[in-house]
């Protein structure tokens, strides 16, 4: 595992490089540390819908994997990605109250493959509910459905 203080680093490289004030700060989301860049610049490094963003995480973990390819991170710019991901939590308990009382599967539109971990991980702790990642590619989505109990049935 790359230490987190050699990612803070390579964040702080790239902002200087591209002209960018800010401070880089470690917190921990589920239990993946998040690197939140805190800046007045927030509109250039995010983007339009987290493109720049986007990039910029790419390119840290690109860095970061050739010091340790398993290295799992999140980079954020003032909170954006946290707030994406609660409101794909209160999406994750919507699909789940409906799926309980419709009895029907939920098939949440295409996600990243982060954002379909935070979905598994908010509803990982219902015991009625269970999901699964289905789909390929740019396509692949998260169903939230009923668990399936193991009934045995009884004989006389």
């Amino acid at each position: 595992m790359v230490d987190t203080t050699e990612i803070s680093t390579i964040i702080v490289r790239i902002l200087e490089k591209i002209g960018v004030s800010g401070e880089v700060e470690e917190e921990m989301l589920f239990d993946t540390p998040f690197f939140v860049v805190k800046t007045t610049e927030a509109p250039l490094l995010i983007g339009e819908r987290g493109q720049n963003l986007e990039a910029l995480s790419h390119i840290v973990h690109k860095i970061a994997g050739k010091m340790d390819p398993g290295t799992k991170f999140v980079v954020d710019v003032n909170w954006y990605m946290k707030k994406h991901f609660e409101e794909l939590r209160d999406r994750a308990f919507m699909g789940a109250e409906r799926v309980k009382y419709f009895k029907k599967e939920v098939i949440l539109q295409p996600m990243t493959s982060l954002e379909r971990r935070v979905i598994h991980l908010t509803l990982q702790g219902n015991p009625d509910i269970m999901t699964e990642s289905a789909g390929y590619g740019a396509q692949r989505h998260v169903v939230i459905k009923l668990r399936e109990l193991n009934v045995i049935p009884i004989t006389a």
